[in-house]
């Protein structure tokens, strides 16, 4: 292969891509495209990991897969097929999570450099760790349909990937989804949770049954009976609704009857929801079509059974042979395990699809077919494989530039879907982007402030919600500086007896600093607590990356005031009233009900006015109900951009 690319590389880059030995994380749309092009062009050395199998999903756009390959693992059937191009190269594939503690700082060091082309945030966030804390190159790649972006990161060279804050998915207050849906989405993610409480993985933030909290329904009649029946008959045995659907065998008639009627009476029980919105009208089990005599919709395949709306009838025997499909799905698990709802699984799709369609009926809300269905409970739209190509063509030439150290010529590239306004469709960024220095991941010395209500925050939810979720840690130990206390150990039972601990009872007050690490990833932090109460139930904790805006509401107020008055003094027009960190601060963002995706792999890129493009991530993850990274409201990038592949999520959002 070295006779080969002679003519086509200098002799200095040659020997480079000869000697050098890659990583490329993904196995998907772009990852299918880079791979192809490495070996092409004569790298000699390269693994390959993905945890995927291959869907018939896959077969438009990740070319080295075909028919006959679905249920393999991406990652052994790329290597295979890409090997057909150069049996030269030696390519080594794991089909395992990159969250693997085999994957070690260790491992990433072996790299001259990592080619990112993943479908999700979570992987993003800690293979940039990775990369960062093993001082290795990182070329980072997305796509969303004729969208793309390539960028460096490059510690103490460019931005890491979480130098700029994610703004908040797109979300929906609970009692909407509870109460008062109006739109497709919100029967959709109703149904979406109901598949989680019947099967999957017990959540209280999913509950489904009527909202008697909903401050539209305070006073109602109906919601104060039940809160004293709730009262009078406080020492009755209570069970979840995955329990009292196991009592009762997953029986379709009285599932359907309880969700689709009870619920409904109930909520028209609270009749100040309806003052100025159109009733529901409960269906019971049967009543709307004689199930018997319905079109067999389930037995049907292809275009048609996707593209077609369903009558009530054919929702309902829908339903009913999903909850049975999905019983004796159920019914193989190890005990304790649940299933977990997957777009690409028949039975789980098939009941959301019913659900959400006759919950939509009962609101008077238009119908959806289960395409539609499909697309909007996965959040996707499909990749396109062209622009996947090209995206893996620049992520391959600034391979090429860090091979020889010219970093100032790997600014991000942007690819569109119309010209812009200098007649560009492949748009580079002017400067690197420096790396942002508050980011509480790149710094010299990550360190960030959480205020944190720390009088009904517990030690569990502080790692799970917040150092996990938030702060994108794996395996995180906590300790009280100064006073060696351990909150939290990533040894197995070590520190399980803190877990239900209110932070006050562990003596995690105001003005406390934590060191948090995570040796997985090499990360250390350290954690300034600023005790603050709770305003609402969504917003327990705001995370503020830069210590340098830490003031008290009083104290803005007086430097706001000040400033107000000089500029008064001096007969000049008042200065922004976002003055030293009052609009650094940002608006608050609180999540209630989130509409995520299972496929988080977007990039929506927008050109900005300015001379470099800078980036403004959206939040794909599951996350805990809190307020956001607080960013200047100056310096908030004009563009949307964010991840890759497979099937895009998308935010409209």
């Amino acid at each position: 292969m070295a006779a080969e690319i002679d003519g086509f590389f200098r002799d200095d880059l040659r020997e480079k891509i000869l000697t050098s030995k890659l990583l490329v994380v993904g196995a998907g749309g772009i990852g299918c495209e880079v791979l192809k092009n490495l070996v092409m062009c004569g790298f000699k050395n390269i693994e390959i990991i993905d945890l995927d199998t291959i869907d018939v999903s896959n077969l438009n756009r990740q070319f080295l897969f075909h028919k006959e390959h679905v249920g393999k693992s991406k990652a052994m059937v790329a290597r295979e097929t890409a090997l057909k191009f150069n049996p030269n190269v030696e390519i080594k594939a794991y089909h395992d999570s990159i969250f693997n503690t085999d994957y070690g700082v260790s491992f990433f060091q072996r790299f001259t450099m990592v080619l990112n082309a993943l479908d999700n945030r979570a992987a993003r966030n800690h293979v940039n760790r990775m990369c960062l804390n093993a001082k290795i190159p990182l070329i980072e790649s997305g796509t969303a349909g004729y969208n793309g972006q390539v960028e460096l990161i490059e510690r103490g060279v460019t931005q890491c990937y979480e130098c700029t804050p994610k703004a908040a998915q797109k979300t929906f207050p609970g009692c909407t989804i509870r109460n008062t849906p109006s739109e497709p989405v919100h029967c959709i993610v109703w149904a979406k949770h109901l598949f989680n409480q019947l099967f999957g993985e017990d959540n209280a933030d999913e509950d489904v049954s009527p909202d008697t909290a909903d401050p539209e329904a305070a006073g109602d009649a109906g919601k104060d009976a039940m809160e004293v029946d709730s009262n009078e008959k406080g020492n009755i045995e209570r069970v979840s609704t995955k329990q009292w659907a196991q009592n009762c065998d997953y029986m379709p008639e009285k599932l359907f009857n309880k969700f689709f009627s009870d619920d409904i009476n109930y909520l028209l029980s609270m009749s100040n929801l309806w003052k100025t919105r159109t009733p529901p009208k409960p269906m019971r089990y049967g009543e709307h079509d004689v199930i018997s005599e319905v079109e067999d919709v389930s037995s049907t395949t292809g275009v048609m059974r996707d593209q077609k709306i369903w009558t009530v009838g054919e929702c309902q025997k829908v339903f009913a042979e999903s909850i049975s499909n999905l019983k004796e799905q159920a019914s193989k698990l190890k005990e304790d395990d649940h299933l977990v709802w997957d777009k690409d699984d028949k039975d789980a799709m098939d009941f959301v699809a019913a659900c959400a369609n006759i919950r939509s009926m009962i609101f008077s809300i238009p119908q959806k077919s289960r395409f539609d269905i499909k697309s909007m409970a996965g959040n996707i739209i499909p990749a396109i494989a062209t622009t996947n190509a090209i995206t893996s063509g620049f992520v391959v030439l600034h391979a090429f530039k860090v091979l020889e150290k010219k970093f100032e010529q790997c600014q991000s590239v942007y690819i569109r879907s119309q010209v812009n306004a200098r007649n560009q469709i492949f748009v580079p960024e002017k400067i690197i982007t420096p790396p942002n220095p508050n980011c509480y991941v790149c710094a010299a010395k990550p360190e960030l402030i959480l205020k944190v209500d720390t009088d009904v925050i517990t030690v569990r939810e502080f790692r799970d919600d917040i150092l996990i979720k938030e702060m994108n840690m794996v395996n995180p130990d906590v300790m009280i500086d100064g006073k060696g206390i351990i909150v939290i150990s990533s040894e197995e039972g070590e520190t399980e007896c803190n877990e239900e601990k209110l932070l006050k009872e562990m003596q995690i007050v105001d003005g406390c600093i934590l060191k948090a690490e995570d040796f997985f990833q090499n990360y250390e932090l350290t954690i300034t607590i600023v005790h603050k109460k709770a305003e609402r139930e969504d917003a327990k904790f705001e995370i503020i990356a830069d210590k340098n805006i830490l003031k008290t509401a009083e104290s803005v107020e007086e430097l706001k005031k000040q400033k107000t008055a000089e500029a008064a003094s001096q007969s000049q027009e008042p200065g922004p009233s976002g003055l030293n960190g009052s609009s650094s601060n940002g608006g608050e963002s609180s999540k209630n009900v989130a509409y995520e995706s299972d496929e988080d792999d977007l990039v929506l890129v927008e050109e900005t006015p300015a001379s470099a493009e800078k980036r403004k991530h959206i939040d794909e993850d599951e996350s805990p109900s809190c307020k956001r990274v607080k960013i200047d409201e100056s310096e908030k990038p004009a563009t949307l951009n964010d991840e890759d592949d497979d099937l895009i999520c998308i935010d409209d959002d």
